[in-house]
């Protein structure tokens, strides 16, 4: 608006300190972008091929170097991640998974930071994205103040939808939580185990270790 004059002068010069990230993917080339090969298309329609690897999970997969990664950001302080923790080693289903990590202003001067958390799914039978974003939160500290950030997941930040199943589903395994401040630039990590309730086939067997998650 009228005031876009005033906000860049404040950043260019120091009286305000940028805390945005990306919300999308700056690929290099034009070629590195996932719907290169459909578009323009045919008669007006445009087939998106990506599947489940939509913006930066195409990236990933296919071991792209972009331009600027989701999640980028810039700042005039730096920050510092430290101890990351989980409340046990092994959930299942029902179960709330609690996640902490302490976030530092290692700068010189206040700022706000944008705290994100990936869940990888590390033994999937499927093919699965890399990584996918489970949550964010945005802090504001003073130079040299740290505080600890609390997310908490359930199964549905496990799953994935199944058409089979006609729902979605969690499936027993490793999980990887991946904390930092851009999809690429992941500073800490740490593993649980997660255990669904499994499927009974009709001669009584576990069929697999999925479990079906309320919508």
């Amino acid at each position: 608006g009228q005031e876009i004059g005033h906000a860049i002068s404040d950043v260019v010069f120091g009286d305000a300190v940028p805390s945005g990230k990306l919300p999308i993917t700056f690929p290099k080339r034009l070629a590195d972008n996932p719907a290169y090969i459909n578009y323009p298309g045919e008669n007006g329609h445009v087939l998106y091929g990506e599947g489940l690897f939509v913006g930066y999970r195409y990236y990933e997969m296919k071991d792209v170097e972009p331009l600027f990664p989701f999640g980028h950001g810039l700042s005039y302080t730096e920050f510092a991640y430290s101890d990351l923790r989980l409340s046990q080693e092994s959930y299942r289903t029902g179960d709330e998974i609690a996640v902490q990590v302490d976030v530092t202003n290692s700068g010189a001067r206040a700022g706000q930071e944008i705290v994100q958390l990936y869940v990888r799914d590390v033994e999937s039978k499927l093919v699965r994205p890399l990584q996918e974003l489970k949550g964010f939160a945005k802090l504001h500290l003073e130079a040299g103040e740290t505080q600890t950030v609390t997310f908490t997941l359930t199964e549905r930040d496990l799953s994935f939808y199944d058409p089979a199943a006609g729902g979605w589903v969690s499936e027993s395994g490793t999980f990887e939580l991946r904390v930092g401040r851009s999809s690429q630039d992941i500073r800490l990590t740490e593993r649980f185990e997660w255990v669904s309730e499994a499927a009974v086939g009709e001669d009584g067997s576990e069929v697999e270790q999925l479990s079906t998650v309320p919508t």
